[in-house]
C-alpha cells in the first residue's frame, strides 16, 4: 500500500481546504495524514467494532481532532509555514497533558472519589478548556471562542448584570466542573452526536466523493437539465443539491461544484456576478437537503428528542420547496435574458451515464431506506460506507474503483473534513451548559414574547434576523447549535411546533452564507467567478428571496414538515400547491419579469400574494389568488399590447 500516493493527495486537500490551514510539507504532512487516518480508523472502531464508554471516546476523538487541528491550522496567517513552530507543540503538549489526565482518572473522580474534584482536576480543566478555545479560534475564527468566554463571564458574575439578565452567579469550581468533568458541557451532547453520527456520516460522503459520485452527479445534472432555458444554472442547481446534502458546507459545496458549473453558466451569456449567484444559492440549500443537512439532522434529533429519520422526512418537502423557488428564479432570469440550454452534441445521455457509473446511486438508496426502516444513522451510514466498496468494484467504470490508496484518501479527508464541525460542536457545549445553569433562554423568550404582544409574525421577524446575524460565518454544524440555543426557545414560547421552530432558525442561520455582510457561499463563488463578492451575494439574496418565505409558511402549515393534526394526501397537496403558487407569484415581482417587464403596480400585487399565501386560510388564500389573477391579466394584456403595437410599428416600416 502506497502511503506516498495518499501523501500526495494530501497535499491536493490543503490546497482545497480553508483559506486558514496550512500548506505542510515532508515529515509534517506525512504525520497529518496518518493521525488523520487513525482518528478516521479509531471512529469507526468506536462506533461500529466496540462498546467505548461516551467519555473515553468523546475525549480520544476530541483529543485527536485538536492535535490535528494545531497541526494544520497555524496560530496565525504570518506563521503559515510548512512546518510547526513553538506554539504548534506548546499547545499539541498541552492538548495531550489535559485530555490524557482526564482520561486516565476519569474513573477515579467518578467513582473512588465519589465526583470530588482536587487542584489538579481544576488546573487541567481550565487547561483543557483553554487549548479548545484556541482551537476554536484558529478553525472556525473568534465568534464562536468569544461568545463562550463570554457565556463563562456570564454565568461567574451573573449578579452584576441588571434587570432580566441578573442570576445569583456561580463559583468557578462548580462552573470547571460542569464543563470539563461531567457530560454537561463540551464532553455533552453535541460532541457525543459529533463523534458518532456526524463522524459517520462524513466518513460516507468522503467514500462516496473518492469515489467519483460527485462527477456523476454533474454528468446526471447536465443529462436532465442541461437542454432547458439557462441549462447550466439548472445543472449548478442539481448537482449541488445532490453533493450539499453529502458535504453538507454550502462553503465546500461552492468550491467542489463551482469550479465545473459556474463558468458553463459564464459560456451561455450568464454574468459572471449572476453565474456566482446562482451556485451560492444552489450549495447553500445543500444545507437543508436530506438525508444529512449539513450533519444538523443529527443534532437537530437530538435536541428534540425525536428519531433521525422523522427530521429526514420533515426535511424533503421544504427542501424540494426551496429548489424549486431556484429553479423559477432562474427560468424567469433566463427567460429575461434569452439565453438558451446546452448544444444537444454536448450533452450526455442520463441512459449512459447510469449505465457507466449508476450503480453509485446504490449506496444513496441504501442509507435512505434503511433510516426509513428505523435504524440507527451509525449503521445506515456503515451499512452505506461497506455498498460504496461493492458498488465501485462491481460498476463498469473500473476508474471509480474504490482502491487501498482511494480508501485511505477517504479516511484522511473524512478526519480533516471533521474537524471545524467537532471542535464546534465541543465549543457550543459550553454554551448549552451556561444556558441551562442559568435558565437564560427560557427568560429571554419569555421577555421577546410578551414584548411583541405574542404577534407570531413579528415574532418571526425578529428571530429570522437574529438568526442571520448570529450565524454568519459560522460551520454549518455550529450555526445550527448556537441559533437552536439561543433563539428557538422563543418560538417554542410562542406557540410554534419545536419541529417547525427548529427548522425556522436553522434555515435562516444557513441562509446567512448568502447574506451581506459576511456571506462566506457567496463570497467563495465570487472568487471562482471572478466577480465583485458584495455584488454576487446581493444577487444570490435577490435569487433566493422567494426561499426566505418557505420557513415562514413552515410555521403557519407544520403540515408540510409532516405534523400537526391535518395530515392527510389532500390537506398536504393543498398546501404544496399555495406554497408553489406563492413562490413564483414572488419570483415574478423580484425577477421583475415575467411574459415581459413588470409594472410597479403587478409586481406590488405579485409580492402582496405570495405574502398572503404564507398564512393558511381559506380567506387570506382566496385574496391572494385574486391579487394573482389581477396582477397576471393586467401584465398579460399590456404584453399582448405591446406585441401588437411592434407588429404594427413593423408593418408600417415594412410599406414605407
Amino acid at each position: 500500500m502506497n502511503t506516498d500516493n495518499v501523501i500526495s493527495s494530501s497535499v491536493e486537500q490543503d490546497k482545497e481546504a480553508g483559506s486558514g490551514s496550512r500548506h505542510l510539507r515532508g515529515f509534517y504532512l506525512t504525520l497529518a495524514t496518518l493521525l488523520a487516518i487513525a482518528i478516521s480508523l479509531y471512529a469507526i472502531y468506536s462506533n461500529v467494532l466496540s462498546n467505548t464508554q461516551e467519555f473515553y471516546r468523546n475525549a480520544t476523538f476530541l483529543g485527536g481532532i485538536l492535535v490535528l487541528g494545531f497541526i494544520l491550522f497555524p496560530i496565525s496567517q504570518r506563521y503559515s509555514t510548512p512546518t510547526f513552530n513553538r506554539w504548534d507543540y506548546f499547545f499539541i503538549l498541552l492538548t495531550l497533558i489535559s485530555y490524557g489526565y482526564f482520561y486516565f482518572t476519569y474513573t477515579d473522580l467518578h467513582v473512588v472519589r465519589n465526583s470530588i474534584p482536587n487542584t489538579t482536576d481544576y488546573i487541567m480543566s481550565v487547561i483543557g478548556i483553554g487549548v479548545l478555545f484556541e482551537s476554536a479560534r484558529r478553525t472556525t475564527g473568534y465568534f464562536i471562542p468569544c461568545l463562550s468566554i463570554f457565556a463563562i463571564i456570564y454565568a461567574l458574575f451573573g449578579q452584576y448584570f441588571m434587570g432580566i439578565f441578573g442570576h445569583a452567579g456561580f463559583s468557578l469550581e462548580r462552573l470547571l466542573f460542569r464543563l470539563f468533568m461531567t457530560s454537561e458541557g463540551i464532553f455533552g451532547i453535541t460532541l457525543s452526536t459529533a463523534s458518532t453520527a456526524i463522524i459517520v456520516f462524513i466518513l460516507f460522503g468522503a467514500f462516496l466523493s473518492v469515489s467519483g459520485a460527485t462527477a456523476l452527479f454533474n454528468d446526471l445534472a447536465i443529462a436532465i437539465a442541461g437542454r432547458r432555458r439557462g441549462g447550466p444554472a439548472q445543472v449548478a442547481v442539481i448537482s449541488s443539491a445532490l453533493t450539499g446534502s453529502l458535504s453538507g458546507s454550502a462553503v465546500a459545496n461552492v468550491a467542489t461544484t463551482g469550479t465545473f458549473t459556474i463558468p458553463l453558466m459564464k459560456n451561455i451569456g450568464l454574468s459572471p456576478r449572476f453565474a456566482g449567484a446562482v451556485e451560492a444559492t444552489a450549495s447553500t440549500g445543500g444545507m437543508i437537503m436530506p438525508p444529512i443537512m449539513g450533519a444538523a439532522a443529527f443534532i437537530m434529533a437530538g435536541f428534540l428528542g425525536v428519531s433521525y429519520t422523522t427530521i429526514v422526512i420533515a426535511a424533503i418537502i421544504p427542501a424540494l420547496l426551496y429548489y424549486a423557488a431556484l429553479i423559477m428564479s432562474i427560468d424567469l432570469e433566463a427567460k429575461k435574458q434569452g439565453l438558451k440550454g446546452i448544444s444537444k452534441e454536448n450533452i450526455p445521455q442520463v441512459k449512459a451515464v447510469l449505465k457507466a457509473r449508476g450503480l453509485l446511486l446504490l449506496p444513496l438508496f441504501i442509507v435512505i431506506g434503511t433510516l426509513l426502516l428505523g435504524k440507527t444513522p451509525i449503521y445506515a451510514g456503515t451499512l452505506g460506507i461497506i455498498s460504496i466498496i461493492i458498488s465501485s468494484w462491481i460498476t463498469p467504470d473500473t476508474s471509480v474503483r474504490m482502491t487501498p490508496k482511494k480508501i485511505l484518501d477517504a479516511l484522511n479527508e473524512a478526519a480533516r473534513g471533521s474537524i471545524q464541525v467537532t471542535i464546534a460542536c465541543a465549543t457550543i457545549g459550553v454554551i448549552i451548559c451556561v444556558v441551562t445553569m442559568t435558565g437564560i433562554g427560557s427568560t429571554l423568550a419569555f421577555n421577546i414574547v410578551s414584548l411583541t404582544d405574542n404577534t407570531l409574525w413579528m415574532i418571526l421577524l425578529v428571530v429570522m434576523i437574529v438568526c442571520i446575524v448570529l450565524s454568519m460565518g459560522l460551520p454549518s454544524t455550529a450555526l445550527y447549535i448556537v441559533v437552536a440555543v439561543t433563539v428557538s426557545p422563543i418560538l417554542i414560547k410562542a406557540g410554534v411546533l419545536p419541529l417547525a421552530a427548529h427548522f425556522f432558525v436553522f434555515w435562516f442561520g444557513a441562509l446567512s452564507n448568502i447574506t451581506p455582510p459576511v456571506a462566506l457561499a457567496s463570497y467563495t463563488a465570487a472568487s471562482i467567478a471572478r466577480a465583485d463578492p458584495m455584488q454576487t451575494s446581493w444577487s444570490a439574496v435577490r435569487l433566493a428571496l422567494p426561499g426566505f418565505i418557505i420557513p415562514f409558511i413552515l410555521v403557519y402549515n407544520p403540515a408540510l414538515l409532516m405534523q400537526g393534526n391535518e395530515l392527510n394526501t389532500l390537506s398536504i397537496s393543498y398546501m404544496i400547491l399555495t406554497a408553489l403558487i406563492g413562490i413564483y407569484s414572488l419570483s415574478i415581482a423580484t425577477a421583475n419579469f415575467w411574459l415581459g417587464k413588470t409594472y410597479w403596480l403587478e409586481r406590488i400585487l405579485f409580492a402582496s400574494a405570495a405574502i398572503l399565501l404564507i398564512k393558511p386560510g381559506m380567506l387570506t388564500d382566496f385574496i391572494g389568488a385574486g391579487l394573482i389573477v389581477a396582477a397576471g391579466a393586467m401584465h398579460f394584456l399590456r404584453y399582448k399590447l405591446g406585441q401588437s403595437g411592434n407588429k404594427n410599428h413593423e408593418g408600417h416600416a415594412k410599406n414605407v
